[in-house]
């Protein structure tokens, strides 16, 4: 599981650890992760020598801001994990790509079921590269909006408040975890219809928002049991550890001390209190 947590928990690691590298190899082990690519050549080659001058983010996909004007951009999918390792390291298992630099070790890119993608673009070209980039909503980490902003777009996109939550064009980067997880702080139900809510409901849901996705940060993301997920330094979340209600269909509920219930909606498992209304 790889959602906005997990991916701005990795730009942060690697904007400290790579900003200011020049990169002196690369090795790209299979073309699993260069789907844009003829062969492993044409994607190393554009590499050599070049210095990473930022690493950014846009909803999901990180980018490595180059001196040459060219972006590598990684799109951090659901078994994809970016780790920085000395060079003389042990191999990390499913490592796709190994970058070294010249100082400092390297960073291993590393995906078990080929789920992410790599791809170096001119940065006048990005844009028209990713063009669903265009399309997503709103970022509550790196460009927050205003409560009264954020009633605005429930208003204007009715809808049932755990499927706006996933919907990458309402908000970038929230799944169906961190989605019941807000939704149970603010003491919504799932199904409740966006146009339905008062405006104390509207800035209960805004908070829950922002600060679950900032305490999930704070906790370095979330490594579930069946989840690959590491940050940048090879370490699990913790955030795993402050879940109320995901994966707890049973247990009592911290706030009604009744059990949580389970409920399928949209294809998947929805997990909340019976105090959310």
């Amino acid at each position: 599981m790889r959602e906005l947590p997990e991916v701005e928990v990795l730009r942060r690691d690697l904007e400290r650890e790579c900003a200011g590298k020049k990169i002196k190899t690369v090795e790209a082990k299979s073309m699993a992760l260069l789907g844009n690519y003829k062969n492993r050549k044409s994607f190393t080659s554009q590499l050599d020598g070049v210095k990473v001058n930022s690493v950014t983010r846009h909803g999901k996909l990180l980018q490595f801001h180059l001196d040459n004007d060219h972006i590598m951009a990684v799109t951090v999918g659901a078994t994809t994990n970016l780790v920085r390792a000395s060079n003389r390291a042990a191999e990390i298992p499913n490592t796709e790509i190994v970058i070294t630099f010249t100082q400092h070790g390297g960073l291993r890119i590393i995906d078990g079921e080929g789920s992410g993608d790599v791809q170096i673009v001119p940065a006048e070209e990005f844009a028209d590269a990713y063009p669903a980039l265009a399309n997503l909503g709103i970022d509550p980490i790196a460009a927050p909006v205003s409560w009264t902003t954020f009633g605005e777009m429930l208003i204007k996109n009715k809808g049932k408040l755990k499927n706006l939550l996933t919907d990458e064009t309402f908000i970038a980067g929230i799944g169906s975890m961190y989605a019941d997880e807000i939704l149970f702080t603010a003491g919504l139900r799932y199904d409740r219809v966006s146009t339905t809510l008062s405006t104390q409901e509207i800035r209960r849901l805004y908070r829950a928002l922002v600060e679950t996705l900032h305490d999930a940060i704070k906790y370095r993301g979330t490594s579930l049991e069946d989840d690959s997920y590491v940050d940048a330094h090879g370490e699990s979340g913790e955030y795993q550890t402050h879940l109320s209600v995901y994966g707890k269909d049973g247990e009592l509920s911290p706030r009604s001390r009744t059990p949580i219930l389970r409920s399928k909606f949209g294809g998947e498992w929805t997990y909340y209190c019976d105090t959310q209304v």
